[in-house]
């Protein structure tokens, strides 16, 4: 009997996968616990999900972890989501070196707790190396924000006459963005049933493929991920063409 994930064309795999990973609190609601408890498990799926990735061969798997919105949440949550990602970078390091993957952040990382960053940043050193999957986590990130950094930074080279105005073309703007060294997501998937983008790669996903699912991010498993890769690979990408 064939699985699902046989189904899977490994010539024709996306690049680049990026998950609106939500329905964390939704999914913990219905069982009768506090929104902590649904995000520990959604960390459940994160080590999942990026095992099945890496798995497969993806590329680049990048998650939607801690919007520069999610700072306007009630502070017990916020600062239970920081523990739990602190605790989390430390158990998963391992993890990560053992499948080859490396890891990579994008955001206003200077908001995030001291503790926080200095985790992150011995993750991102000892991974350095690994040459398989990158896994980028986008924390206190939003792409309004980002959109708005690299206007700043341009205009700003524009006086110091380091570049011309004339010279402002797409690629120019993409190289001011911070995903500058990660190619656009060929699919981005959103869980939870939400039917919207919530400012997230806005710039990026121009022509990316969009895969909703009614999942919880919590209940999020290989085998959904799987049916979002069949599905991607039944599109007809054109690129505005």
């Amino acid at each position: 009997m064939s699985s699902i994930k046989d189904k899977i064309d490994l010539s024709r795999l996306p690049e680049h996968i990026a998950i609106i990973m939500d329905g964390n609190g939704r999914w913990a609601k219905e069982k009768g616990y506090p929104r902590v408890f649904g995000h520990k498990n959604g960390v459940k799926s994160v080590s999942v999900i990026t095992e099945a990735a890496a798995e497969l061969g993806i590329k680049y798997l990048t998650l939607y972890v801690f919007s520069t919105e999610n700072w306007g949440r009630p502070l017990e949550e916020v600062n239970a989501l920081m523990e739990l990602l602190v605790d989390s970078i430390e158990k998963e390091t391992v993890r990560l070196q053992k499948n080859n993957i490396r890891l990579m952040t994008i955001g206003d990382l200077n908001r995030l707790p001291e503790k926080v960053r200095n985790k992150l940043n011995e993750c991102i050193r000892s991974t350095a190396g690994n040459t398989g999957l990158t896994l980028i986590l986008a924390l206190s990130y939003s792409s309004r924000w980002e959109i708005l950094q690299a206007v700043k930074n341009i205009t700003s080279d524009v006086q110091q006459k380091k570049i011309n105005p004339d010279d402002i073309t797409d690629e120019l703007i993409s190289s001011y963005m911070l995903t500058k060294h990660i190619p656009d997501p060929d699919l981005l998937i959103r869980t939870s049933g939400e039917i919207r983008i919530s400012n997230f790669l806005l710039w990026q996903i121009a022509y990316s493929e969009l895969y909703f699912t009614e999942k919880h991010w919590p209940a999020f498993r290989k085998e959904e991920f799987y049916k979002s890769i069949i599905d991607f690979q039944h599109r007809d990408r054109r690129f505005g063409k």
